[in-house]
């Protein structure tokens, strides 16, 4: 017990001892009130003064303006768990994961509004592995200018002049203090200060992708960033995209595939070369294909090759079943009429009534995910205008070199290796290549293995080829669709309701 609560104690005992008031047929409660008006005041506790650094943490975005902005960027998808956020814990981050994190920490968007709270709109989804050289996202994002400037002027600071206006100096100063996270570990945002936003006149917009870029890691690039109508929609108002697909001519005859590659061109029903989706509940799965070239990559040594191929949208996995039937066709295992015949959904669907029609899809393996990129994202004139800002600092490198620099080391890796291959071929002879057939004269006769590319450097080992019309065929979409309705549908809606009864309680 305190010294000083003792000698209150001691007071008061003298006083029940003294007075004629009688304490002992007071109450407990009485006792404490008494004790309580006798105790001395004590002195007030004034509360340390609060770091003004600390304000920015309850930053308050409803008092700035925000603008809706398209930001375009590529990404190394081998490093990531593909493009969207996940709900649940993946193994790698995924792509939008970290951009969030990026826009939240340069206070951009207010992280607890989430998705929802700044519109967030993604242009295609990419899975695990696969890359994109031009993703757009759109998004409402805060604003420099105020609401007249932002519906007068899509206004940024001019390349010509390399100095940022006021607000920029305050967000790019001191970039590790201000921007942390280049070495990708992201951690919380409460473990980090901010300078205070800084209210200013000037008309010049944030420098988006020179703020984004200084604290995103290297695999994520901001390339562009462009000021879009408030009902822009990056996915909707997207025309067409453009992926491309890189490999090599090891084990392939490339004319065939060029004459397999053509007959995907113009409208079809693409249902053999994708992966049912049974969530979506597609009932069309016709798509258009604006072109499909196969090229030889430039400036490459190794026989690399890419597929073109553009169209106005594309189904689930759809590029990537398209090339595995390709590489089925370049091996010579098939000839290069199976698109057509896998296009004929129903009698006569390509014109043809001899063909056979194949409405489900034969069982065959996808390619491989790494040579796969979501490459540009094409949009009408005028729905967007990509801007971009030359970064000030001339210590520090500009995207391009950056980029460059990235080039450059990868193919350092490619030169060391190729040493290896040939300090490896001095004691060990390549194995017998049988593929493609087309070249090789080899007939295939059950026990004499062969590589099947499936992109990726990856291979398929067989012996036995099942030609794809007579292998077994997956179930139509409409049976996948209602399994689902009574699996996995009912059971989410379920939840849904009891979610709804939860919150009217």
């Amino acid at each position: 017990m305190p010294a000083s609560l003792r000698q209150l104690a001691k007071n008061c005992l003298r006083a029940m001892v003294t007075s004629a008031t009688p304490y002992e047929s007071w109450s407990k409660e009485d006792l404490i009130a008494r004790l309580t008006q006798l105790e001395p005041p004590r002195a007030a506790i004034t509360p340390p003064p609060q770091n003004p650094r600390r304000l920015w943490r309850t930053f308050d975005f409803s008092s700035y303006p925000r603008r809706k902005i398209a930001l375009k960027f590529c990404y190394s998808g081998w490093v990531y768990n593909g493009l969207a956020i996940q709900a649940d814990t993946t193994p790698l981050p995924t792509v939008e994961g970290v951009l969030f994190e990026a826009l939240a920490k340069a206070r951009l968007i207010d992280p607890d509004a989430g998705l929802e709270g700044c519109g967030w709109e993604r242009c295609g989804r990419t899975d695990r592995g696969v890359s994109a050289g031009g993703q757009v996202i759109s998004l409402w994002v805060r604003s420099a200018l105020d609401s007249a400037s932002i519906a007068s002027k899509p206004s940024i600071p001019s390349p010509k002049d390399p100095t940022p206006p006021p607000e920029e100096v305050e967000e790019a100063a001191d970039t590790e203090d201000a921007f942390p996270g280049l070495d990708g570990d992201f951690g919380s945002l409460d473990d980090m200060d901010f300078p205070l936003p800084v209210q200013t006149t000037s008309k010049s917009e944030h420098s988006y992708a020179l703020i984004l870029n200084r604290i995103l890691p290297p695999t994520i690039r901001i390339l562009a960033w462009s000021p879009v109508a408030p009902e822009f929609s990056s996915r909707f108002a997207c025309k067409s995209r453009h992926y491309k697909y890189f490999f090599t001519s090891d084990s392939l005859d490339i004319p065939r595939m060029v004459e397999a590659a053509a007959l995907l061109v113009g409208g079809h029903d693409f249902r053999n070369f994708c992966k049912l989706d049974a969530s979506k509940q597609l009932t069309t799965y016709r798509r258009r294909i604006i072109s499909a070239d196969i090229n030889p990559v430039a400036g490459s040594a190794t026989g690399m090759h890419v597929l073109d191929l553009k169209g106005s949208a594309f189904l689930y996995h759809q590029v990537r079943h398209i090339m595995a039937v390709l590489f089925m066709v370049g091996a010579g295992l098939e000839a290069p009429s199976i698109v057509t015949a896998l296009l004929n959904v129903e009698p006569g669907a390509e014109g043809d009534p001899s063909l056979p029609v194949v409405d489900t899809r034969p069982e065959y393996q996808m390619a491989d995910a790494l040579p796969l990129m979501l490459y540009e994202c094409h949009y009408a004139p005028g729905d967007v205008e990509w801007q971009t800002e030359e970064e000030a600092d001339p210590d520090v490198l500009g995207l391009y070199h950056q980029m460059h620099a990235l080039h450059a080391r990868a193919d350092m890796y490619t030169t060391l290796n190729r040493e290896f291959l040939n300090a490896a071929a001095v004691h060990h002879a390549p194995q017998p290549v049988h593929l493609p057939l087309t070249a090789t004269g080899f007939v295939p006769d059950g026990r004499t293995p062969m590589n099947l590319p499936l992109g990726g450097a990856e291979f398929r080992r067989i012996a036995k080829y099942v030609p794809l019309l007579e292998r077994n065929r997956g179930a139509h979409f409409e049976v996948v669709n209602e399994r689902w309705r009574l699996g996995k549908g009912a059971r989410r809606e379920e939840r849904r309701k009891a979610a709804e009864d939860d919150g009217d309680e």
